[in-house]
């Protein structure tokens, strides 16, 4: 006499999900790869114009760093800036992917560090 075992036959709806689920990230992990170049160029530009901008802005501008937020294009809200004011920088980072750094120098203004390939 056959018994019905609830772990051996499982419901088809948790089944469903579950290859959705894997489905989703397979899906995502393959897009991440396809587009990682791009997103990495556009991070690192990001971050590098965000650096440059909010440094001017805060040093030879005279500014709050809070202020020099505005000054970003649109479409650059997920940079994010953060100074040293002792060391005269300003880092804007890209989340998970850039961060670049600009000096202010007297006489040339802000400049940023080179990159490191």
């Amino acid at each position: 006499m056959a018994t019905l075992n609830p772990a051996a036959n499982p419901d088809p709806r948790k089944r469903l999900r579950c290859r959705t689920l894997w489905l989703g990230l397979v899906l995502i992990a393959l897009l991440l790869t396809w587009f990682w170049a791009p997103l990495q160029a556009y991070g690192r530009t990001s971050a590098a114009y965000g650096a440059r901008v909010a440094c001017s802005c805060a040093y030879v501008g005279g500014r709050e760093l809070g202020d020099c937020k505005k000054d970003l294009e649109p479409g650059m809200e997920l940079v994010m800036l953060s100074q040293d004011v002792a060391a005269k920088t300003v880092t804007a980072r890209f989340p998970l992917i850039a961060s670049e750094t600009a000096t202010y120098r007297q006489g040339l203004g802000c400049q940023l560090e080179p990159w490191r390939g």
